[in-house]
Order: structure tokens, then sequence, then C-alpha cells
């Protein structure tokens, strides 16, 4: 199958590339840059050039191929709103490019969009009063292609995807703001849950749902259903030498920044249905195993 993958050279997409490339795809990536270019040819993919905002570049990409993989996202978190909409236009375009051809295409979401106090299975509904609420009209128009003839799935991802050379995640993000400020901290008892999964479980949930998943389906790629995030601070401060403490909800914006309603909220969420759907395992270290190897802590 001929793939094109947008995010092609992010933490997530190069391993997709080379999950893809291992099990006998050709992969087109999406390149901006020279570097991100060079990258792919050094990777074994075939380079198209353009960008997330550039509409016909996207639409070519898309027409000439078997299938699509959309991992591209501008983390841009001082400018959320237009990085969400242009995700969005960017679905909207990719998936009229495949309009009636019933060729697949995966688009990345997030299990954090989902309705609190419970946790959250493929077949919850997305939540308006999510911090995150500027990303649900991209899941949703991804969906609406279901019934225009693509066989379009929808990968949802927890707030946590860790492994080797994780330099952007919000992990990393947590160990910065413990160098800086000499501590670890969590807020109020630590007891709300991340869900967490390792890059090479999700992308290899990736393949298989461009492989088989059918049109409509809400996958999610959770490894640990729910992590403490005290103990997520835990790790951080064991590998760090620094204490780890606990913070008063009025405390932990001035500690965390932006950082600090996201490391608040309780995100547990399962992937039982995906992988009876699938047959998907997990099967690489979990968050704090991860944690505790050391490589997020190195330089």
């Amino acid at each position: 199958m001929r793939v094109f993958v947008t995010g092609a050279t992010g933490f997530i997409g190069s391993a997709i590339v080379r999950e893809l490339i291992d099990a006998g795809h050709r992969v087109v990536g999406l390149a901006r840059s020279d570097t991100s270019a060079a990258s792919l040819t050094a990777a074994g993919a075939e380079v198209h050039r353009g960008a997330l905002d550039d509409r016909e570049s996207l639409r070519r990409g898309a027409a000439a191929s078997d299938g699509v993989i959309h991992a591209g996202f501008n983390h841009d978190f001082a400018n959320f709103g237009a990085a969400a909409e242009m995700d969005r236009r960017a679905i909207e375009t990719l998936g009229e490019a495949l309009a009636g051809s019933h060729r697949p295409f995966v688009v990345t979401s997030g299990t954090a969009l989902l309705a609190p106090g419970h946790i959250r299975t493929e077949e919850d509904a997305l939540d308006p009063g999510s911090p995150s609420a500027v990303r649900l009209a991209s899941e949703e128009m991804a969906m609406s292609f279901s019934a225009r003839g693509v066989r379009v799935s929808v990968l949802r991802l927890p707030p946590s995807v860790h492994g080797n050379g994780d330099t952007h995640g919000f992990v990393p993000a947590l160990i910065a703001v413990a160098r800086a400020k000499g501590v670890s901290a969590y807020v109020g008892e630590g007891a709300n849950r991340w869900a967490a999964v390792h890059r090479l479980d999700a992308v290899r949930l990736f393949r298989l749902a461009l492989e088989a998943a059918p049109a409509g389906a809400r996958l999610h790629g959770i490894g640990d259903e729910g992590v403490p995030v005290r103990d997520i601070a835990g790790a951080i401060g064991r590998q760090l030498k620094l204490p780890v403490t606990a913070l008063s909800r009025e405390g932990a914006e001035a500690h965390f920044g932006w950082l600090a309603h996201l490391f608040s909220q309780d995100y547990p969420a399962s992937s039982t249905l995906t992988q009876k759907q699938l047959g998907w395992r997990p099967v690489q270290a979990a968050l704090i195993p991860d944690l505790e190897a050391g490589h997020y802590f190195n330089g």
C-alpha cells in the first residue's frame, strides 16, 4: 500500500514511517523543510513537499495514495485555537480527496476530549466541556467521511505517549518544570490519573487501523489505563534527586504554568474494545518503568 503520512518526521510520525516500511508498505511523508525531507529520505520514505496549512499539497498527497495517516499537528499551545482549526481544515482536505474511494484514512485524536469521571472507553462521546474542546471539530470532521465512502478511523491517544526520543511531550515538560523549580510536584493528593502508551505500541495500532479498521471505528491506543500523577512526580523526583511535594490547587498555576490544569485532571482510559476488535496488545514498557530507564533525563 502507498501510504501518505502527515507529521511523518515527528516523535510519533517517524515511528509510524518505520513501522509501515518494515511491514512492506511504501510511505510518502509530508515535508515542510529540507531537514524533514532529508530525514524521510534517510528512513526510506518518499518525500512530498508541503505543509498542514497548504491545502493543495495535502489534496495531491492524499489523491495519489492508497491510504492516509494524519499524525501531524501544530503543537503551538499559545495559539491552540488556531492550531486546532488548521487541523480541522487539514482533515477536511484529506477526507475530500479520498471521498468515494473507500480507501483508509486514520486520524489522530485524544482521550482527553472525552467526558471525565470514569475510565473513558471507545464508546464515550466527546465532551464539549473539555479543556481541549476546540479539537472536537477535528474528530467530528473525520467521522463525517465514513458516510462519504472513506474507511475512516479515529485513533485516540492518551496524554502521555512516551518512549526514547520524546523531547516535546507533556512528560519532558514536567521534567523541565521540576528542574527549573528544584522540586517535583503534583496537585492535591495526586490521585488523579493519566493514561499512557509507549509510542512503539501506538504506531503498531496505527498500522493495524490502516490495514483493518472498519469505517467509523473509534480506537484507543492505551497501555496504562491510569497512572496516578503522584507516581509520575515521584519517578521524576527520584531520577533528578529532587524532593517530591504536593501543591494546593491555588499554587499549581504558579508552579506549572500552562500545564497546571492538565496535570490536575483525571484522564484514565481503556483500550479493551480496540484490543478485541483489532487483536492489538500493548507489549512495551509502561510509563513508570520507562521513566526509571533514565533516557528522559540524559542531557
